[in-house]
């Protein structure tokens, strides 16, 4: 199982606890969640971290995250915030939109360590 997908089913899993009023397994699902979202991109300009936004589901992952970017010369220049949206294809395994600043033409890059990191099998 790829990461994207265990993280949808670990969202389709938390909803199902969530009507079920079943808050043990709730929590043990929002746990195993948390620590695949820790393990997104980090560090290497994302110096914020990632966040799975509260409105992510099984059919639409959404991720919220900042680049640090840095000049010519190693000094860092500035802060691009963005939101990576995940879904299901039905050519390919998925799809990924970069909303936001795309200063330095960073999007293209975001896209590649989101889909590199989504891509690995858990």
């Amino acid at each position: 199982m790829k990461v994207y997908q265990k993280i949808a089913s670990l969202l389709a899993a938390i909803e199902n606890c969530k009507k079920q009023n079943n808050a043990e397994w709730q929590e043990k699902h929002e746990s195993a969640l948390a620590e695949i979202v820790d393990n997104m991109p980090s560090g290497s300009g994302f110096d914020n971290g990632t966040k799975l936004d509260e409105s992510s589901s099984a059919e639409k992952i959404i991720f919220n995250t900042s680049f640090h970017h840095m000049n010519d010369v190693g000094m860092y220049d500035g802060w691009s915030d963005n939101t990576v949206t995940v879904t299901g294809s039905m050519l390919f395994d998925f799809t990924i939109k970069v909303s936001g600043q795309n200063k330095c033409d960073i999007k293209d890059y975001i896209a590649e360590c989101f889909e590199s990191a989504l891509s690995e099998e858990v």
